[in-house]
């Protein structure tokens, strides 16, 4: 739970600014402030079932988001790894700068 918690924080710092203003509110009180869908519901006024829709939405939102991120990164690493067998010196360069820029994510 400690593990998902921390990978959802890290998904939402980085995917966060595309969720609704509700869904940044509601994800911040849950996970960062540590308030009970309870008292998240009387501090934006919704249901408790209408935060835990809206955590939902919020968290699934951020892993599709980077699970779209992975695929991509994958289909351009395939790319670049085939184009880096082209006997052209100068594809094999651009192939390595591609490789290059994709690995770090």
């Amino acid at each position: 739970m400690v593990e998902e918690t921390f990978e959802l924080t890290l998904l939402f710092d980085y995917y966060g600014d595309l969720l609704t203003q509700k869904q940044r509110s509601c994800f911040d009180l849950h996970y960062n402030q540590d308030l009970s869908l309870g008292e998240i519901a009387q501090e934006v006024g919704i249901s408790r079932q209408g935060v835990h829709d809206t955590l939902t939405r919020a968290e699934a939102g951020c892993v599709a988001r980077d699970r779209a991120m992975d695929e991509a990164l994958s289909v351009i690493r395939s790319a670049a790894q085939q184009l880096s067998r082209d006997p052209s010196p100068g594809v094999q360069a651009l192939a390595q700068k591609i490789l290059a820029a994709a690995s770090p994510f």
